[in-house]
């Protein structure tokens, strides 16, 4: 059966995983998908960076995908994090996100071996040709050093389950450079929350957003305004959120989503070394940022 591009957009949140006393708070993980398929987000991505996958067990990083599988039922998209620097890595995570009925996966650019873009044509043309279900590029060059330029993701457009990129490289010129080498039906959607609602009117369909985990019903509302052509709906909308964009980032994430979540009751602030919880200057940012955009 053909994929239908068409349930690939919209509002996705880059989930983060809730931690207690060092474990995975499975509970935790069950609120927080709720409040996200409640509050209207299209998609849910477990084990991106959001999630901190850098600091989760391959079999953790496996429970999650299981668990927001099921308890997302078929009500949201489930994108399933499937990354790795070592490619067998990212075939194997990729393979379980299948296996577990992830809608499509999502394998980022590979990080810290600076690959060619060679190489990095032929990392996820491996991963594709493993797996039967759609498979969904990450971009984020500031995290990975290596960036994947348009032309390669061109070439990857022409592989049938490669189907759109998730692209956090703060390009907005990267939209129409992509859809000249990809065309238009290739999935674009944007990693950086600050300039969703700009990413789309040059043609992205989406946002995978960290803001999302604290304001899934504004962020959704907003996708759904610029799907609609209500650019005035989705800037109101955008500027009740841009605080809460920065203050996402204030300290290293996902410090602040997580202590946003905690503040509505869903999960712990807990995160996991090297990242910290946040300082008193930061959680002071993040609850008036959630006030100005009527949060709290």
């Amino acid at each position: 059966m053909a994929f239908d591009r068409s349930r690939l957009r919209g509002s996705l949140t880059a989930l983060i995983t809730p931690f207690s006393k060092g474990a995975v708070d499975e509970a935790g993980l069950k609120r927080v998908v709720e409040h996200q398929i409640a509050g209207g987000t299209h998609g849910l991505v477990p084990c991106g960076t959001t999630g901190e996958s850098p600091t989760i067990s391959h079999e953790e990083h496996r429970r999650v995908l299981e668990l927001t599988v099921e308890t997302a039922n078929g009500r949201a998209f489930v994108l399933g994090g499937a990354g790795s620097n070592a490619t067998h890595e990212a075939i194997e995570l990729a393979q379980f996100a299948q296996k577990v009925g992830c809608d499509a996966a999502m394998c980022v650019v590979p990080y810290y071996n600076k690959p060619s873009q060679e190489g990095l044509y032929r990392h996820f043309a491996a991963i594709a040709e493993a797996i039967s279900i759609p498979l969904v590029l990450y971009n984020v060059p500031g995290r990975t050093v290596a960036d994947i330029l348009p032309e390669t993701v061109g070439r990857l457009s022409n592989i049938a389950n490669i189907v759109g990129i998730k692209d956090a490289a703060g390009k907005i010129e990267r939209v129409s450079q992509t859809r000249i080498v990809a065309g238009k039906d290739f999935i674009q959607l944007s990693g950086d929350d600050p300039n969703a609602v700009g990413y789309n009117a040059q043609g992205g369909v989406g946002c995978i957003s960290v803001t999302s985990n604290v304001a899934p019903k504004l962020c959704a509302e907003l996708q759904n305004a610029t799907s609609a052509g209500a650019w005035d709906v989705a800037n109101d909308i955008n500027d009740r959120l841009m605080p809460l964009h920065e203050a996402m980032f204030c300290e290293p994430s996902p410090g602040p989503a997580k202590f946003g979540a905690s503040l509505l009751g869903l999960c712990g602030a807990e995160v996991r070394l090297p990242v910290l919880e946040l300082t008193d200057a930061a959680t002071a940012r993040v609850k008036a940022a959630m006030v100005h955009a009527g949060l709290l």
